[in-house]
């Protein structure tokens, strides 16, 4: 059941909310819970930033811009979904198994965590990566106390079977960012929230169907029945400023919104736009891309929900009912590449993979389409995540979220929902001063 939005408490200040992407959504549903009025502004014609479904005519069918893969222990996720109605919209397996396969070597194994904290899937040799002992898995425990300046690879052993076929590309899907230049720091969070967490918190799971219907839809439907205003398609352009408080929100056509001292302001847009509208402000500034591929194909009986790709281009396969999905993370060295060029290149490895007969023609490929973020994330460095700003400001009523604000999280959708929490919580705070 649907749970009931607060109803707007007299007195209360109004809140802003300036983008509706996951943390802008987070943000606001939050706040109207509590019974704040709340306004959402958002600059494009539909919600779910960069976490968007839509109907692609090259397939047919709806596909999300990319595959985001959440964990049974994401804390703000199940709080997200719980708060609009839609955890029932996460599907995934009971246990924490995740198959992998080797284009090199040809081999293929299955990781299997034990549900508890106590990592005893280390010890056998069925359930642990090929090739690696009990012992090697302790050295990446340093991650877990390591400096804010230090890269994973000034920390832990970045080479080696353990490396290779699990914490390279799990910190890569992580991190979005190539992980022995990563913040050592930013992989020691992600660690501590998942296999420190053991398996019952690394079940993997997948928005169902897609992701607008998951996290963007029952999230406008909560503000809906709670009394929000919804204002799509005007971008902000500009704040005014009274004494050390927002007077007023600007958008095109001299439209001029006023903001009183006892109403509030979240800014919850992408790090470029919030360094043009706030003066001064410092944002990450170096980004990484992620390339996504879809086939129009059923994948052969038997095969897993998602499938790490060790030695190939391709990195995750997510397989639907409809279609098969490919995920590449720390994109930037093929973001550039003609879209057909890469098609074919990344169906080779999924035909590979997913052992599919490849005797048709080489000119032959599934209904496919390529779908590019070129600044999909802030990239995961130490001297990036220096210049995350926290959610307050130098503005009494104007606080920050999004997932390159100072979450103490890389750039996912748990720390996007994380800083729409933590901006929610310092609107409410001013709004009861």
């Amino acid at each position: 059941m649907t749970p009931v939005p607060g109803v707007a408490k007299a007195g209360l200040g109004r809140v802003h909310v300036v983008g509706a992407g996951l943390a802008g959504l987070s943000a606001a549903t939050i706040l109207a819970s509590q019974g704040v009025p709340v306004t959402l502004h958002e600059a494009a014609g539909q919600a779910g930033g960069r976490c968007r479904s839509y109907f692609d005519p090259a397939l047919g069918t709806v596909i999300d811009n990319g595959n985001h893969l959440v964990l049974s222990g994401n804390r703000a996720v199940q709080a997200y979904l719980s708060r609009i109605g839609a955890l029932h919209n996460l599907t995934g397996p009971a246990r924490a198994d995740f198959a992998f396969a080797d284009l090199d070597t040809g081999a293929r194994w299955t990781l299997s965590l034990n549900d508890g904290a106590l990592p005893w899937w280390t010890a056998s040799k069925k359930r642990r990566v090929p090739g690696t002992m009990a012992r090697d898995y302790l050295a990446y425990g340093k991650l877990l106390w390591a400096g804010p300046a230090k890269t994973v690879g000034q920390t832990v052993p970045c080479q080696g079977p353990l490396w290779d076929r699990l914490m390279q590309p799990f910190l890569l899907a992580a991190l979005n960012t190539e992980p022995a230049l990563a913040s050592a720091a930013l992989a020691g969070a992600v660690l501590r929230q998942s296999l420190l967490k053991g398996g019952g918190a690394c079940r993997p799971r997948i928005a169902t169907p897609t992701l607008a219907a998951a996290f963007v839809e029952p999230a406008l439907a909560f503000l809906e029945s709670a009394g929000a205003v919804q204002d799509f398609g005007r971008r902000l352009r500009g704040l005014v400023s009274g004494p050390r408080i927002v007077a007023a929100l600007e958008f095109p056509e001299a439209v001029t919104v006023p903001v009183s001292a006892r109403d509030a302001v979240v800014l919850a847009v992408p790090p470029w736009v919030a360094k043009d509208i706030v003066p001064g402000l410092i944002v990450p500034d170096d980004f990484r891309a992620i390339v996504n591929a879809h086939f129009k194909l059923q994948a052969p009986v038997g095969t897993p929900p998602i499938l790490g790709v060790v030695g190939g281009i391709a990195e995750w396969i997510f397989t639907f009912d409809d279609r098969i999905s490919v995920t590449i993370s720390g994109a930037d060295a093929i973001v550039d590449r003609d879209r057909e060029d890469l098609a074919r290149a990344i169906w080779a490895d999924v035909a590979r993979a997913l052992k599919i007969d490849t005797a048709m023609p080489a000119s032959s490929l599934p209904r496919w389409q390529i779908v590019k973020e070129k600044r999909a994330t802030f990239a995961a460095t130490p001297a990036q995540d220096a210049r995350r700003p926290s959610a307050r400001t130098g503005w009494k009523n104007l606080f920050l979220a999004g997932d390159w604000t100072r979450t103490g999280l890389p750039a996912t959708i748990e720390g996007a929902l994380k800083s729409g929490e933590t901006a929610a919580a310092l609107a409410l705070r001013h709004l009861r001063l």
